[in-house]
């Protein structure tokens, strides 16, 4: 870190730092409290999508308990196909909004397989659309949470740090100015009372 200098040039560049500072800390002030209430919203939905996904989960399972039969195969009936995935821009943040999930299903005879694999396909369907918007859900979160943290840190730079460095840098040039200026006060009274007791002498 570099010394203070402790002069006139010194304290403008001081003052124009401890300006722009205070300049920047209302608007890091206010992002960080919508960027609050964005992740706040973003919890509430990311709670509500887990527990439609955990609810549809229980559904399936209660609805068709002959999925566990052995001799009838499900698993690869449904897969999931394209994502489609846009962003958007949210407070600087760019957030990913779902916009589709394509589901394939395999062809299969209808004949050939119990009429509750029907049933299965779209409910199976419908749950790997709730899962893939959850986990979108959770990513908008996270990166919220991420830009949160980091715009809550440089708040606290610049309240905690920035400002009240240049405030006491300020102080402490100034007192050191008024000093400077006192004793040149005092040197040129003493300069004049030198003069005029030589004056006085000399006659």
């Amino acid at each position: 870190m570099s010394k203070l200098a402790l002069n006139k040039s010194s304290l403008n560049q001081q003052k124009r730092k401890l300006g722009t500072y205070q300049r920047f800390l209302p608007a890091l002030e206010m992002k960080r409290e919508q960027l609050m209430q964005e992740t706040k919203k973003a919890e509430q939905l990311v709670r509500q999508k887990r527990q439609h996904v955990a609810e549809l989960s229980q559904f399936i399972g209660e609805q068709l308990p002959m999925l566990g039969a052995k001799n009838v195969a499900v698993e690869d009936l449904v897969t999931l196909g394209k994502i489609h995935v846009r962003e958007e821009n949210l407070l600087g943040l760019r957030l990913p909004v779902l916009e589709g999930v394509d589901v394939d299903v395999v062809p299969y005879s209808y004949l050939a397989r119990p009429h509750w694999v029907d049933n299965f396909v779209r409910s199976y369907q419908q749950l790997l659309q709730e899962k893939v918007g959850l986990s979108l859900l959770e990513r908008r979160l996270y990166l919220l949470k991420l830009a949160l943290r980091t715009t809550t840190q440089r708040v606290n730079l610049f309240s905690s740090v920035l400002i009240p460095g240049a405030q006491k840098n300020i102080k402490r040039i100034r007192l050191f100015l008024d000093d400077q200026e006192r004793a040149g006060v005092v040197r040129s009274k003493l300069a004049k009372q030198k003069l005029l007791a030589a004056r006085v002498a000399a006659l």
